[in-house]
């Protein structure tokens, strides 16, 4: 079990019990699995094949609406929340009730982890096989946290795929956020894993972690459309930012997730002003610093919005709803009088 053949040889004597599994929206008709796509989705375009028939391996697998073919390892990996080929290894074991080995052999195989230039397309996956919020584990750990307000940027996934410090693969819910890039395309993705009893941040190492491209680009919510206005507050992590949006629900904002990428955010040409919505300490002012001068030579107004503690998640969860919002809005004013008094 050690290839990525042995492993999807063992799967394919198995193909029947791999499709309950891992495909319940399909029906067996006849000795092929029915579904709609590699993705799961009820339909009956794609056809596996359940039993060795006139030479023909079980296992395999066409997708009669794209051409697409492959076999079970391909279906797996499709539906891991995962963008590593190592863990679709050990997940596969796990299904066949076999143990991984010490080193896995199958990392040589010429399916391999992403690399950098793959890692966009491995967090669109990712975000892909989430789902709303709304309901879920993730919605419950923001409004732990004093949060109402959300956005399409936000998914759920109850088994995400991480590493920890053992190098061991383990398996825990995720709140999901899309980076985007001023044009809106995804280029990453952010993972905060959550502990289910608990809905409070897991208690690993590095519980928040992202794949793909973030220098530049940010996690973006938007006011009532895709469509940005032409005033936005940028900040560092998802929470205080959507504190501030829970305070002014009508904003655009954005999470940059840390001081250094805030500083290295590239914001919009077509903006009039920004809010920097930086965090109380020295690296979030430096970070202000470094992305007002970028702005600025934009053309675009730059104003600062300081918490009264660390950050503005601190600032809701210790003194209200409506404290918060007076501050922020004190702030609006006095930014926006002293423009037209300059004016």
């Amino acid at each position: 079990m050690n290839t990525a053949t042995d492993i999807s040889r063992a799967l394919a004597e198995r193909a029947e019990a791999f499709c309950r599994s891992w495909l319940p929206a399909g029906r067996k008709v006849g000795n092929y699995w029915l579904v709609g796509n590699k993705h799961g989705d009820p339909g009956r375009s794609l056809a596996i094949r359940l039993k060795y028939s006139s030479g023909r391996q079980p296992g395999k697998w066409v997708d009669h609406a794209t051409g697409e073919h492959g076999d079970l390892l391909d279906i797996l990996e499709e539906r891991l929340a995962s963008p590593s080929w190592g863990d679709v290894f050990s997940e596969a074991r796990r299904f066949l009730g076999r143990a991984d080995p010490v080193s896995p052999a199958c990392r040589q195989h010429s399916h391999k982890a992403p690399s950098g230039s793959d890692r966009p397309t491995a967090a669109r996956k990712l975000l892909a096989i989430g789902r709303p919020i709304q309901t879920t584990l993730a919605e419950r750990y923001l409004r732990l946290r004093g949060i109402a307000r959300f956005g399409s940027a936000l998914r759920y996934h109850h088994a995400v795929y991480f590493r920890d410090e053992t190098d061991r693969t383990c398996q825990l819910p995720a709140l999901l956020a899309a980076i985007t890039d001023n044009a809106g395309h995804v280029t990453g993705c952010a993972r905060t894993w959550l502990e289910p009893a608990t809905a409070r941040v897991a208690a690993i190492a590095e519980p928040k972690r992202v794949i793909g491209t973030l220098a530049g680009n940010a996690v973006r919510f938007h006011h009532g459309s895709e469509e940005a206005g032409d005033e936005l507050v940028a900040g560092e992590g998802i929470e205080t930012m959507l504190s501030i949006g829970t305070a002014f629900p009508v904003l655009d904002i954005c999470a940059c997730l840390t001081a250094t990428h805030l500083g290295q955010f590239i914001p919009p040409a077509h903006l009039k002003r920004l809010w920097i919505a930086r965090d109380n300490d020295d690296a979030g002012e430096r970070a202000a610093t470094l992305l007002r001068q970028r702005a600025e030579d934009l053309g675009i107004a730059v104003f600062d919005l300081v918490p009264q503690r660390n950050d503005f998640n601190d600032d809701l969860r210790e003194d209200g709803l409506i404290a918060l919002r007076g501050r922020l809005q004190s702030a609006f004013e006095n930014a926006r009088c002293g423009t037209l008094a300059k004016a």
